[in-house]
């Protein structure tokens, strides 16, 4: 068993851990695919317990409350990932980002407008011209203070940088609502160098009642797929519907 804490610096809601961040943590000490389900809300600048192996990682609060679990996922589980939009393409998607105009978590780390360079990633992914609606993608050049000692960004970041995306994709299809990342199943294939041009994209999937799936992908300027993961996020207050015809 292993203490942890999870610094207010890494929020998605003011009060909560990132969704994406923490999931990625859950994902890091296991080998190829993994999935991570986050059961309760994750607190900020609180001790937490991080205890299991490469078959299991377990995050438990004060009580010994199970916030989130990690374990093996098969690549099956993983989405297809379409071809990415150009260098060009995805920086003309970040001026479309909704949450220019609209605000939504402003001090997230993933997606927060009000977090700095160096400080938030700042991923503001927007409808990708002539696609289908909610396919997104932005630019993202991982910040040199994410790094680790190699120079390279590692897995909970990564997966943060994916975590919001997802959402603003059924955002933009759907509608202004709120959810809460239920679940992620990724893989990181290879870890950017800090400084390295990425893309990241995301596309909705599937919505089932109050679950929404996306699929999100980060590539190399050039194209090479680095990572990619499907999420399931829970809605908490339903999207609006347009009326019957």
């Amino acid at each position: 068993m292993s203490g942890i804490l999870i610094a207010q610096r890494f929020c998605g809601p003011p009060s909560s851990g990132n969704g994406g961040y923490c999931a990625g943590l859950l994902a890091k000490g296991i080998p190829g695919p993994a999935t991570a389900v986050l059961k309760a809300r994750i607190p900020l600048d609180v001790p937490l317990d991080l205890e299991g192996d490469a078959g299991r990682q377990v995050l438990t609060g004060d009580g010994g409350e199970i916030i989130g679990e990690g374990a093996p996922a098969s690549a099956a589980a993983l989405p297809e990932v379409p071809t990415p939009p150009t260098w060009d393409a995805a920086i003309a998607a970040e001026a479309r980002h909704i949450g220019i105009g609209q605000r939504f978590h402003p001090i997230c780390f993933s997606c927060g407008p009000e977090r700095g360079e160096g400080d938030g990633l700042r991923v503001f992914a927007g409808q990708v011209e002539g696609e289908a609606e909610g396919y997104l993608a932005c630019t993202w050049t991982p910040h040199a203070n994410f790094a680790d000692a190699d120079g390279r960004i590692p897995t909970e970041v990564i997966w943060a940088a994916l975590d919001c995306p997802g959402f603003f994709a059924w955002v933009v299809r759907e509608g202004r609502h709120g959810a809460l990342l239920g679940t992620m199943t990724g893989e990181v294939l290879r870890h950017p160098h800090a400084g390295e041009p990425c893309i990241v994209t995301a596309w909705p999937l599937e919505r089932s009642g109050r679950k929404e799936t996306s699929g999100v992908a980060l590539f190399a300027a050039g194209g090479e797929l680095l990572a990619r993961a499907h999420q399931v996020w829970i809605v908490m207050n339903a999207p609006p519907r347009p009326p019957a015809a």
